[in-house]
């Protein structure tokens, strides 16, 4: 009898652990999608980019998707027509799957890289870590993505991107919301 309740007791911690892990990204994955609007704010990028001059900005669209299951992650540059032709628009798509925030990154470098999340413990950032690539790799993956929260109207991104020869590129983008 002693025994049936010392597993009894066990089984019910490793519930519990499994529990909140799931509330983890589940808590994670509302505090993203939070984050659902339009922004624009300034980037720059380490070591510095042609492309990205001093003065760019971003403009991020997210939105809730799939019955609140995904959030559609979208960047161009502000004053640009959508054309994916033309100009750089990758999407990111962000979603859980069981007790797990993953994020896959449909790269303008014709690649997805895949990152699961790992959050804060004040709950302020999310950081996703590269899991694996599916696609080409000849001109580089996106890597690692951080969000952190400041308030509702002003959150900051920071990407890393591994051009070839594995040397990291940083994006950081200090957004805020668009108030058009």
């Amino acid at each position: 009898m002693k025994s049936l309740r010392i597993t009894r007791t066990l089984v019910l911690l490793l519930l519990s652990a499994v529990a909140f892990g799931q509330s983890d990204a589940q808590k994670s994955f509302d505090n993203l999608k939070a984050l659902a609007g339009e922004w624009e704010g300034a980037v720059s990028a380490d070591p510095p980019q042609p492309e990205v001059p001093a003065g760019t900005r971003a403009r991020i669209t997210m939105r809730i998707t799939s019955r609140g299951n995904a959030l559609v992650h979208e960047m161009q540059a502000p004053g640009k027509p959508l054309d994916p032709t033309k100009y750089d628009h990758p999407v990111t798509m962000i979603y859980l799957n069981n007790d797990q925030l993953n994020l896959v990154h449909y790269c303008d470098a014709g690649n997805r890289p895949h990152m699961v999340a790992r959050s804060s413990a004040d709950g302020k950032k999310v950081e996703f870590d590269f899991v694996d690539l599916s696609g080409g790799n000849e001109y580089g993956h996106m890597y690692h993505a951080v969000f952190t929260f400041i308030d509702a109207n002003h959150h900051v991104e920071d990407w890393t991107f591994l051009m070839p020869g594995d040397k990291p590129m940083h994006a950081h983008m200090d957004l805020e919301r668009a108030k058009d």
